[in-house]
């Protein structure tokens, strides 16, 4: 996590606090500069150094917060916010984990009740306590006792988004230590599932200790929790990181051991045993001709274990990229030669679905063209959010606005001339029936529409699978954005059968959105595999409300490389002519 991400966290937390308190109009003051200190180019503790004048002209960062920025920075905390925690001792991000708790709930709670953990909100529901206390009632009630397993469950976890940033800067910083030949991620983060337990960090070395001692001096590590010889872990923004040294002609049989997945590693040593092979963490042996194979770790003739590559092709199989080690049909791939040539970053054209300040966005739609031009995009979307339900803040454009804005982005196209094509489109809201908020002859003048849900998110399987259908029966969609509308570790989001639903977006030329803003992640790569299995199109989007979110399109590729979506089954690989047909 940066320093900006940090300080944004903490803001985000004084605001939290503030309003269970009963403090009107603050919390929002510090929320907006949280979004703003997250966003700001500049390091946060190079303006601290500057002192508070500089803090200050961040937007939306007035002298009070700035001086309590610096007070962080000085001090290693803010005793304002000390107070709030004294005065209200709560887990306050795991009680708001509990989808529809918010922090004025939480305040209400702990008043009536002391409520400050999840397990003693989970016993007060149990025991009917929550629905005496006034404001509340047996649906609010239930609805907490139902959610607290998922928040619960939430905790245990962190999102892939959270935790690549500090993997990479795990990384990078390993690289340059002195004896490591190699280093890489493994486990599930390696794999680039949605969430994850623990970072797993792989180093070759022919030494030991001094990796170690410089891994524990890594200065993101908030703390040590063990050191030994060849191994240890920390503790990094929240998420506990483990090391191990191996030897560099063990380090691919290590990458593929550590990476798993379980299933898959289990399939594939199979495959090694009915060979006459035994595969493990250090290597590919041959033992046809030990007499007790399980004697030892390095029993046998090593037949491969420096490269992954090797040990595949020592089991006659092909390289299998990480996104697929799930046992889910590519060990059978792998050994016909069948498996997906997957889609990768460099082949993305463009971005369909961002926002800009006309909405929720943070910047103006020159800039965000900018932007993407900046990253050779051959072309960019403004799809800007309608009004409808369940649009945070109420900020999406009515059709009058819409109108306006083609005008604008015909403005702001010439005024940046780049060579760059720009799309007009909006995200249009998805209601609890399925039917669109902007009327159908406004939806019919843009370049592109993304229908999405944002609202009555807790309908049945039934509900939500006849929901969808009919938005992406539509004529005028183009793209079902976030199909189910969750948030991973914050609310489960809708349940709908995607089978249904890719196959009537196949036959209808509907693009499913793996939306790659990393709390979302949806379409996930099982809805991405079911989509490209019925013929579909898929479409990597960021869902962009500001430039740097345009980066987050690795997510996103990652996350169709997970449903083995090649090249050709993503819109935003299509050159301008093919998109434009596609798009009719």
């Amino acid at each position: 996590m940066s320093r900006n991400d940090e300080i944004a966290s903490l803001l985000e937390e004084f605001a939290d606090r503030l309003e269970a308190t009963g403090v009107e109009y603050k919390p929002a003051a510090y929320r907006r500069a949280a979004d703003n200190v997250r966003e700001h180019p500049t390091p946060i503790e190079d303006l601290t150094a500057d002192g508070e004048a500089a803090v200050a002209e961040i937007d939306r960062v007035g002298d009070a917060i700035a001086a309590k920025v610096v007070e962080y920075f000085e001090t290693g905390e803010i005793e304002e916010l000390e107070e709030l925690r004294s005065e209200l001792p709560v887990d306050m991000a795991a009680l708001t984990a509990i989808e529809g708790v918010g922090p004025k709930t939480v305040g209400t709670l702990y008043e009536e009740l002391g409520i400050t953990t999840l397990d003693e909100m989970e016993s007060a529901a149990e025991a009917g306590e929550i629905r005496e206390v006034k404001g509340f009632g047996a649906k609010t009630e239930e609805s907490i006792l139902e959610n607290v397993p998922f928040a619960r469950e939430s905790r245990k976890r962190t999102r892939l988004g959270d935790a690549r940033p500090v993997a990479d800067d795990a990384l990078a910083y390993l690289a340059d230590v002195d004896g490591v030949s190699r280093v890489e991620v493994c486990g599930s983060i390696r794999r680039w599932k949605d969430t994850i337990g623990d970072i797993d960090l792989l180093v070759a070395s022919d030494e030991r200790e001094p990796i170690v001692d410089a891994f524990v001096d890594w200065p993101t590590a908030d703390a040590t929790i063990e050191a030994g010889t060849g191994k240890a872990s920390v503790r990094a923004d929240g998420t506990r990181v483990d090391l191990r040294v191996v030897d560099d002609a063990e380090f691919g049989a290590a990458l593929q051991y550590f990476t798993g997945s379980k299933a898959h590693n289990v399939a594939v040593r199979n495959r090694a045993i009915d060979r006459g092979l035994k595969l493990n963490e250090y290597g590919l042996f041959d033992v046809s001709d030990v007499a007790d194979p399980d004697a030892g770790r390095r029993v046998g003739d090593r037949v491969a274990g420096e490269t992954e590559a090797g040990v595949y092709g020592a089991l006659d199989m092909a390289f299998v990229p990480p996104e697929l080690r799930e046992d889910a049909g590519e060990i059978e791939a792998a050994v016909a030669g069948d498996l997906p040539e997957l889609v990768a970053l460099d082949d993305l054209r463009g971005d369909l679905h961002t926002h800009t300040d006309w909405s929720d966005g943070r910047v103006t739609i020159a800039e965000m063209i900018t932007a993407a031009a900046d990253r050779g995009y051959e072309y960019h979307a403004v799809t800007d959010h309608a009004a409808g339900p369940g649009v945070f803040g109420n900020v999406g454009l009515d059709e009058a606005e819409i109108d306006e804005q083609a005008v604008a982005v015909a403005e702001a196209v010439d005024a940046v001339d780049a060579e760059i094509e720009v799309f007009h489109g909006i995200e249009a809201n998805i209601d609890a029936e399925g039917g669109l908020a902007t009327d159908d002859a406004t939806l019919a003048t843009l370049d592109i529409v993304v229908a999405s849900p944002h609202s009555a998110l807790d309908a049945d399987p039934d509900a939500a699978t006849e929901r969808l259908v009919r938005a992406v029966e539509h004529p005028e969609v183009d793209i079902l954005g976030h199909p189910t509308g969750r948030r991973i570790n914050e609310r489960q989001g809708l349940d709908p059968d995607m089978d249904a639903v890719a196959a009537v977006a196949a036959r209808e030329g509907v693009a499913i959105e793996v939306n790659a803003n990393p709390a979302r992640l949806d379409a996930d790569g099982s809805a991405v595999r079911v989509a490209v299995d019925a013929g579909a199109t898929v479409a990597v989007n960021t869902d962009a409300h500001t430039p740097r979110e345009l980066d987050n399109a690795r997510y996103g590729v990652h996350t169709a490389r997970r449903g083995w979506a090649e090249t050709a089954d993503v819109l935003n690989t299509y050159s301008v002519d093919e998109l434009r047909e596609f798009l009719g």
